[in-house]
């Protein structure tokens, strides 16, 4: 059966919470690529991915809410600061000089990468009974492997 994040052991929540915090961090600094990138796209395909951009970050910036509240129903402090995601974010920001589809290539790998890094949340929260962590992390590798695909179609 699983626990409410009341229930859940110090030393779990402790588990938990870093990878929420790692999750936490590679979309922030991912919505942050993508406005970045969403400014910036130009070309044949400026306006399709103008608006695409536009949908990751406006998505990811809910994620990012939804996993900082997860990390405060565990009682424990949510990091807000970007120096803390860059230096931890396996996600590295882009400066935005790049053409379409390198802008696209290099999304495309992040939105991997942060799907693989919720699936380790997945399991964490799986060892834990942690059943809500692991509907949110679900949840948000759907998002992060539907803009995953999304992107490789582009690339085709």
């Amino acid at each position: 059966m699983g626990l409410t994040a009341a229930k859940i052991e110090p030393s779990a929540k402790q588990e938990l919470v870093e990878g929420l915090t790692q999750a936490l961090a590679e979309t922030s600094v991912e919505t942050m690529k993508a406005q970045n990138f969403h400014w910036n796209v130009t070309g044949m395909s400026f306006g399709p991915l103008h608006e695409l951009f536009q949908k990751m970050y406006e998505d990811h910036f809910e994620g990012q809410d939804l996993l900082a509240e997860r990390i405060k129903q565990f009682d424990m402090h949510a990091e807000g600061r970007y120096s803390v995601y860059l230096a931890r974010s396996a996600v590295k920001e882009h400066d935005g000089h790049a053409d379409a589809k390198e802008m696209i290539a290099a999304l495309l790998a992040d939105q991997e990468q942060i799907s693989t890094t919720l699936s380790a949340l997945c399991e964490i929260a799986d060892q834990h009974g942690d059943w809500a962590t692991n509907d949110l992390a679900t949840a948000r590798i759907e998002a992060h492997d539907k803009f995953a695909w999304m992107l490789r179609a582009h690339l085709k």
